[in-house]
């Protein structure tokens, strides 16, 4: 996937992950969550299963969406 293309993909599964956590974190981390969440949990995919989610924009927006869910949630944990 292109750079722009990871920009708005990233942004908008960071932005889906926002509303889904109730969070207000403002547009540049929603594409900062969304890229580090999708990478952080392709990664792991990769390592444990051998699965990985690049193949499109859609399989990389859901795993963009569950890393950015998942980042948040630490950084909830962390700050409390």
């Amino acid at each position: 996937m292109g750079w722009i293309a990871t920009i708005i993909v990233g942004g908008i599964a960071g932005w889906l992950a926002e509303q889904f956590m109730k969070s207000e974190m403002g547009i540049l981390m929603n594409i900062i969550l969304g890229i580090v969440g999708a990478f952080l949990v392709n990664f792991i995919l990769g390592s444990v299963l051998g699965l990985y989610a690049s193949t499109s924009w859609i399989s990389y927006l859901i795993v963009g969406f569950v890393g950015a869910s998942a980042l948040i949630w630490i950084a909830r944990k962390v700050r409390s």
